[in-house]
């Protein structure tokens, strides 16, 4: 066998040795799976929109709903701190508590705080501002009558001199941990708790830090929610 039968052999063993090799490797990475066959990310789920919150422009209860007030009513208080419920008086305090039961249907008072606890004094709520300052935008006309025994439910309200009608505040009010005689005669008191005393006892005894703003010792030092409040 000469030299140039030599070199014709050899090249035709090179080209099979390179076309082999390249269907070899081009099968292998054909198994070969891709980023995407790895790890295909989930679909993210679409999220439903909360619903929108109520815009309901707030105004005082009309002549209709105050004559369709009941006698007694209950407001059930729930808190994160427990329930309690209120006997209301329609008959002694229309006006205050067709308010007080039109504001709690709309759930105005669900996610407010009590805002001020002074021990054996009271526990005040229905703030949306939650400093005391706020309130729906309007007032309530006076209702007194009733007496600040312990347990008792009344209106908050701004002071004389800038309101000699004694009118009340549209949606704050305060529960009495102790008869409160002073108050007599000077703010709207319109139901009394009925049952869980216990919790509103126990809200009254909640620490306190100084409000800075009027020197009081009233702030609470740990959140109070009014979660909500049914009326039955």
């Amino acid at each position: 066998m000469n030299n140039k039968t030599l070199m014709i052999i050899l090249v035709v063993v090179v080209m099979v040795i390179l076309v082999g090799g390249y269907f070899y490797f081009r099968a292998n990475k054909a198994q070969a799976p891709t980023n995407d066959q790895i790890q295909t990310p989930a679909p993210v789920p679409k999220q439903t929109p909360p619903p929108a919150a109520n815009t309901t422009t707030l105004t005082p209860p009309t002549a209709a709903e105050i004559a369709a007030v009941p006698v007694s009513a209950i407001a059930s208080v729930d808190t994160n701190m427990g329930s309690f419920q209120v006997t209301l008086n329609g008959k002694a305090a229309p006006q205050t508590v067709a308010n007080f039961i039109k504001l709690a249907k709309n759930g105005f008072y669900n996610g407010l705080k009590f805002h001020r606890i002074v021990e054996g004094f009271m526990i005040q709520g229905g703030d949306p501002k939650g400093d005391g300052t706020g309130g729906p935008g309007y007032t309530i006309p006076a209702e007194i009558g009733l007496k600040h025994t312990l347990g008792a439910i009344a209106m908050a309200r701004t002071g004389d001199a800038v309101n000699p009608t004694k009118d009340s505040s549209g949606s704050q009010f305060y529960v009495t941990l102790a008869p409160q005689t002073s108050l007599d005669g000077q703010y709207t008191v319109f139901g009394y708790v009925t049952s869980g005393m216990d919790v509103v006892t126990k809200i009254g005894a909640v620490p306190t830090d100084v409000n800075p703003a009027s020197g009081e010792q009233s702030v609470p030092l740990q959140p109070v929610i009014i979660n909500k409040i049914t009326i039955q």
